[in-house]
């Protein structure tokens, strides 16, 4: 999937995934793709709870190894 920034949270645990995903999005225009890479199995349900509390679109969500991929659609 294309993506406008790359957010890479690896070795970050709860809540900072999440609190820097967020500080990722504020400089992005609205329809731009954030994709994020965390390692905290906890992202997985945090990441889904944080697109639908912003408003921002959960594209796709995934793994690559040990590691947990999102896309997130700015809203």
């Amino acid at each position: 999937m294309d993506f406008n920034k790359e957010f890479d949270a690896s070795g970050l645990a709860c809540p900072l995934p999440i609190v820097k995903t967020k500080k990722a999005l504020v400089d992005m225009t609205s329809g731009q793709v954030l994709r994020v890479i965390s390692t905290d199995p906890g992202s997985v349900c945090d990441m889904a709870a944080f697109a639908e509390q912003t408003g921002n679109a959960l594209l796709e969500q995934g793994s690559e190894g040990s590691k947990f991929v999102f896309y997130l659609k700015k809203a």
